[in-house]
C-alpha cells in the first residue's frame, strides 16, 4: 500500500475498536491532582512514517499531559549538543525501581542509574539548561518544529500541580547536587523540569516529533538532530528503561524502543518504519497506560513488526 494511503491504517482502526471494548483501563494519576480527573475510558492511536504521513484513530487528534515523553526529546537535545559527555553524568541502565526512587542514588554517589528515571531527567534538563539557558523553551521549540504545530504549549496549571506536589523531585535534586552533579539553583531546575512535563500535545504532534528516532536521527527537513549513532542509542536506552521497572515486561510483549509517561502517553518507535503514539490515561501500578501497552502490543503482533 503506497504510503499516502497509510500503511497501517486498518491496523489501527482495528485495534482501537478492540480498545474500546478494554474493560480494565487502570487508574489516573491521582499524585498530580491536575491529572487526577481524566477519563480512563479515553484512547487515541497515531501513527507517522518517515516521509511525514501521519493518521490514526480515536482521540488522536486531542492533546494530552505530555510528561515524560519529554524526557525523550530533552534528551536527544542534550546529546546534540554535548555528545558523549552526557554519559559521565546518568547511567544507560535500569533501575529496576519506581521512577521516582530515592534508593540508587545514594550507593552509586548521586549518578542516577538512566536518563528516564526522574532522577536522571534531571540531570539532562540541568544539562540542557546550562547548555541553552531555557530547557523548557528548547523541548517546546523542538516539539513545534518537527510536528509542524505551533500551538504546542505549557499549561500552567499542571506544572503548578506537580510543583505543589514535588517534594520528591526535590530531594532527588538537592541529594544529586550535594554529589555535584547538578549545577543550575535547584529551585530554577524544578520550575523548569516541571514546565517541561506540562507540555500539550496529541499522539499526531508527538508521532510527527518523534519521527526523527524512526528516521536514525534526521529531523522533518532533512538536517540532523542526532548521528545514526546517537539516534541508535536513544532507541537502546528507551527499551532498556523507557517504561521504568516495567521495561522487561515491556519489551517481552511490544518489543519495541517506547518511552511513557504518567499522562498516559506511550511513544514507539519502529526504526526506519513509523514513529507511533498511543494515549489512554489510565495507568497500571507502575505508571504506564494499560491500554496504550496493550494498543502497542497488539499492533506489533498483527503487523510482525518489532525490533526482535
Amino acid at each position: 500500500m503506497p504510503s499516502s494511503a497509510g500503511r497501517f491504517r486498518e491496523v489501527i482502526d482495528r485495534i482501537a475498536g478492540e480498545m474500546a471494548r478494554l474493560t480494565d483501563r487502570g487508574s489516573p494519576a491521582d499524585y498530580i491532582p491536575a491529572l487526577a480527573g481524566a477519563d480512563p475510558g479515553c484512547f487515541g492511536m497515531a501513527v507517522a512514517e518517515p516521509d511525514g504521513t501521519v493518521y490514526g484513530a480515536g482521540d488522536w487528534r486531542r492533546p494530552f499531559s505530555a510528561q515524560s515523553l519529554t524526557k525523550v526529546f530533552a534528551l536527544a537535545l542534550v546529546l546534540s549538543l554535548e555528545g558523549e559527555s552526557l554519559w559521565r553524568r546518568v547511567g544507560r541502565e535500569p533501575s529496576g525501581n519506581p521512577f521516582n526512587s530515592l534508593v540508587q542514588l545514594e550507593y552509586e554517589n548521586g549518578i542516577p542509574r538512566n536518563p528516564f528515571i526522574n532522577a536522571g531527567a534531571l540531570v539532562v534538563t540541568d544539562r540542557l539548561q546550562s547548555l541553552t539557558g531555557n530547557a523548557a523553551e528548547r523541548v517546546r521549540e523542538l516539539l513545534r518544529v518537527e510536528s509542524g504545530n505551533a500551538g504546542i504549549d505549557f499549561v500552567p496549571e499542571i506544572a503548578a500541580s506537580e510543583a505543589a506536589h514535588g517534594d520528591r523531585n526535590a530531594a532527588l535534586a538537592h541529594f544529586m547536587a550535594a554529589y555535584g552533579n547538578i549545577t543550575t539553583p535547584v529551585p530554577e531546575l524544578l520550575t523548569a523540569y516541571f514546565r517541561q512535563c506540562s507540555l500539550e500535545a496529541s499522539c499526531a504532534d508527538l508521532a510527527l516529533a518523534g519521527s526523527f528516532l524512526a528516521r536514525h536521527g534526521v529531523r522533518a527537513d532533512g538536517s540532523a538532530l542526532l548521528t545514526r549513532s546517537q539516534a541508535k542509542q536513544v532507541n537502546a536506552v528507551m527499551l532498556t528503561c523507557g517504561t521504568y521497572d516495567a521495561a522487561g515486561e515491556f519489551a517481552y510483549r511490544v518489543g519495541l524502543p517506547g518511552k511513557s509517561g504518567v499522562g498516559g502517553g506511550i511513544i514507539a518507535v519502529v526504526p526506519g518504519v513509523c514513529t507511533l503514539c498511543v494515549w489512554s490515561p489510565g495507568l497500571d501500578r507502575r505508571g504506564n497506560s494499560v491500554a496504550g501497552v496493550s494498543a502497542l502490543d497488539r499492533f506489533t503482533t498483527l503487523t510482525g513488526l518489532s525490533v526482535f
